[in-house]
Order: structure tokens, then C-alpha cells, then sequence
């Protein structure tokens, strides 16, 4: 699966841009916000276990970090906040829409100043 996603992330923005994270695929850290943690009332404790990722994002040096679901776009968004990291947060159908020239004004929030105005 983890090869799958990779083949369509590299097509939506090109090999060229595409930096995977080490470790990755089944041996990757988790980000911290899933089973329920998001919204747990811990954000302390939930910020500590994502450091982790957060550390790891930072190691690639890349920009964008995309997130897969609502959870991970939501713990990684804040774990950049939280530990100054300097890379938007975008889930994965936010590149894919705008690769097809689909994406709403509405739906760019995300989108650092590279990006937000392609295709308008």
C-alpha cells in the first residue's frame, strides 16, 4: 500500500519534489493524533509523542508535509506550530485537486505562497 500512495504523490508533484522520510513505509513513526488522542485533552502529552515525527518532518527539510486523513493534517498542523517546524501541512486530495486544475480558492488555506495561487 505504502508503495501505492507513493507512485500517486510522485505523479501529483512530480519524483523531483517527492522526499520521502527515513525510516519509512511500514517502519514510519506514528504522528500521535490518531485512536481518539486528537481530541483526547491531553495536547502536552500528545505533543510529546508526536515530537518524534515532528523531528523527522524537519529532517527532510521539505516543505510539505502530506497527510493522509483528517487526524494526521490536524497533529502534524499543530506539531509544526507548536515546535517551530517550517513546512504547510496538506492532505493528500488537496494536491491531487489542484494537480487537476479543481481546487477551490476555499480550499487552499493550507497551501503555503508557492502553491496557493496556482490555477486560479
Amino acid at each position: 500500500m505504502a508503495d501505492d500512495l507513493r507512485y500517486v504523490v510522485k505523479k501529483v508533484v512530480g519524483e523531483e519534489n517527492f522526499i520521502d522520510m527515513t525510516p519509512n513505509k511500514s517502519n514510519n513513526y506514528c504522528c500521535g493524533g490518531g485512536g481518539g488522542f486528537l481530541q483526547s485533552g491531553f495536547p502536552e502529552a500528545r505533543r510529546e509523542y508526536g515530537r518524534v515525527k515532528a523531528e523527522q518532518i524537519m529532517a527532510t527539510g521539505a516543505h510539505y508535509a502530506i497527510t493522509p486523513c483528517h487526524n494526521c493534517h490536524a497533529q502534524i498542523h499543530d506539531l509544526c506550530e507548536h515546535y517551530n517546524g517550517h513546512w504547510h501541512t496538506v492532505h493528500l486530495w488537496t494536491l491531487i485537486c489542484l494537480s487537476m486544475g479543481m481546487l477551490g480558492e476555499n480550499e487552499r488555506v493550507y497551501l503555503g505562497p508557492d502553491l496557493a495561487s496556482v490555477g486560479l
